[in-house]
């Protein structure tokens, strides 16, 4: 190998270590800063630091005791653990019909359900407003798993098909032999072997469903049933011209963990998911 061909090589290697390192520090620099911010008290919170000068754990015990982010943590992972559990449920059934069952205009059914998850949250507040009081939803968690659920059914059902279309054929029809119903098909066949799918579509169901603020804020209005964002978002001080920076940074580390804990966990079921099906053969 020519010593022109090693520099070229070393350089590549280079840069893409340093784009890489460049990329994850634009990444993770908000939420560092964000921690540096929450152990601060007083005038330390507007003094620009880049290390940590003070570890004051006092903005994480008002979080959690005196603003009620505890109550809210709890209506959020119940609100979010309920829409992952609906979606997957819906969309696993969904696509089984759409992979599997040809019938007469499905492929015009799969484009109308690409179709709808392209419309904003905006769009169809006013109607799903009407939808939840007619319900009698409004003002409880029912509201937000309702509408969670309704806008995450798209994207998941849209995705689980296309990883359903992929299984081979063989494997249904070996079961249909030996007898199996169409939901042991897919309870006992198909989900273990769609495992990484259903896990990358639940965690971003559950990452949409635990960060959502514009319908938690419309459809609840009792403090006691707020979820993570709208809370955090109702914070105030003494005056309406002073807002608790510190608190607020302690409650968006703490509603921040629980998502990056759940990535660490799953994060080669993640990345199985996110790339299976993209090489055949």
């Amino acid at each position: 190998m020519s010593l022109k061909l090693q520099r070229q090589k070393m350089a590549q290697r280079v840069l893409i270590f340093t784009s890489a390192a460049l990329a994850c520090i634009i990444c993770l620099f908000p939420f560092y800063y964000a921690i540096l911010t929450s152990l601060r008290s007083g005038q330390n919170l507007f003094r620009v630091g880049w290390l940590p000068n003070e570890m004051n754990w006092g903005n994480y015990v008002t979080a959690l005791m005196d603003s009620g982010i505890a109550r809210s943590l709890l209506n959020s992972a119940i609100v979010a653990t309920l829409t992952v559990g609906l979606c997957l449920l819906v969309s696993i059934t969904a696509a089984f019909a759409l992979a599997r069952i040809g019938f007469r205009g499905r492929k015009y059914l799969l484009f109308t359900i690409l179709c709808v998850s392209m419309f904003p949250q905006i769009a169809v507040l006013s109607g799903m407003f009407e939808l939840v009081r007619f319900m009698g939803l409004y003002d409880s968690l029912g509201a937000l798993v309702l509408s969670y659920t309704t806008f995450s059914l798209p994207f998941t059902i849209w995705v689980l098909t296309t990883f359903m279309k992929a299984i081979p054929t063989e494997l249904e029809e070996a079961a249909i032999v030996d007898g199996a119903s169409t939901w042991t098909i897919i309870s006992r066949i198909f989900a273990p072997i769609m495992g990484p799918s259903l896990v990358t579509t639940g965690l971003l169901a559950f990452i949409g469903a635990w960060n959502e603020f514009m319908f938690a804020l419309t459809f609840v209005i009792s403090s006691g049933k707020r979820t993570v964002p709208v809370a955090i978002g109702m914070l105030h001080g003494s005056s309406q011209y002073e807002l608790p920076w510190g608190t607020i940074m302690a409650s968006s580390v703490i509603v921040t963990l629980p998502i990056v804990a759940l990535v660490l966990i799953f994060q080669r079921r993640i990345v199985s998911g996110l790339t299976h099906g993209a090489v055949k053969g």
